[in-house]
């Protein structure tokens, strides 16, 4: 009996413990949210108050986050961000680095604003599980970071209309689940890579050193081999010409050479005839 009764009791501890667990780890995520909206509001002038006049924090109702403005959350009554949509609101400021608490988020929209500098480096860090990320119309500059990657979730990404240089990474090509992507008007160049989905030419359009489908072909790898073969075919064919020259010059000098030699040799046999005729005049005397 008192073993039974031990067992129960102990059984009725662990249910606690488990609870109040949950409880707080969903407490610190809540706050977490709560934090990651902040460091947004903190960090992004709101010329237009759009987050001045939605985004209070002076209420510790559960849900409240839920009701601001270009929210949507899990569930009404639960501070826990599923979207951030803040498209068109003029908001200046760089990527928000604070978004990292927003870690159950799977939607981040920040299109059409202000935002200038360049794609963090770390952004899979920061927005792992987002599906959906749209940073256009906005004064982005730099490299599409490779990181973009290890976001496996992505459906759609959209970077059009910005001022993005380099190439695009090679390593976006193994995001398998992209259903949209737009790199438009951006300062892009190289080749595209291959994606699994198939995307048009109106995806990748206005970036002056783009190349590879959908686009035109790429013509600078092959005009630029083909200008190194030609080097150094023409420095082949003027190390020969060279060769010739040279051997020419060699034979010149080599038969000059001779003929001079024979001159000498025939001077020198003209001599001793002449001494034997010499000698054969004065006998016969």
């Amino acid at each position: 009996m008192i073993m039974v009764l031990h067992s129960q009791v102990f059984a009725v501890l662990a249910c606690v413990s488990l609870c109040l667990l949950l409880g707080c780890s969903v407490g610190y995520a809540s706050q977490d949210d709560i934090d990651c909206l902040k460091s947004i509001k903190d960090s992004l002038e709101d010329p237009f108050n759009y987050l001045n006049s939605s985004w209070n924090f002076n209420n510790n109702n559960e849900g409240f986050i839920c009701r601001f403005t270009g929210v949507d959350c899990w569930h009404p009554d639960e501070n826990k961000v599923l979207n951030i949509k803040l498209s068109d609101m003029g908001l200046k400021g760089v990527f928000p680095q604070g978004i990292k608490k927003c870690s159950s988020m799977t939607g981040l929209d920040l299109s059409r604003n202000k935002l200038y500098g360049s794609i963090p480096s770390n952004i899979s860090g920061l927005i792992p599980f987002v599906t959906s990320l749209d940073l256009s119309s906005n004064n982005l500059s730099g490299v599409i970071p490779k990181s973009l990657a290890n976001c496996s979730f992505l459906n759609n990404l959209k970077l059009d209309h910005n001022k993005l240089t380099g190439q695009i990474p090679a390593e976006l090509g193994f995001l398998n689940r992209m259903k949209t992507f737009s790199l438009t008007n951006n300062l892009l160049s190289g080749p595209i890579p291959r994606f699994q989905a198939s995307f048009s030419a109106d995806d990748f359009a206005n970036n002056p050193g783009l190349c590879g489908k959908p686009l035109d072909p790429c013509q600078s790898t092959s005009k630029g081999q083909g200008s190194k073969t030609g080097v150094i075919a023409e420095a082949a064919l003027g190390g020969v010409h060279v060769a010739v020259i040279c051997l020419c010059i060699f034979l010149i000098y080599f038969r000059e050479a001779s003929v001079m030699r024979k001159k000498k040799d025939d001077s020198e046999g003209n001599k001793w005839a002449k001494s034997l005729k010499g000698a054969k005049g004065i006998k016969a005397s």
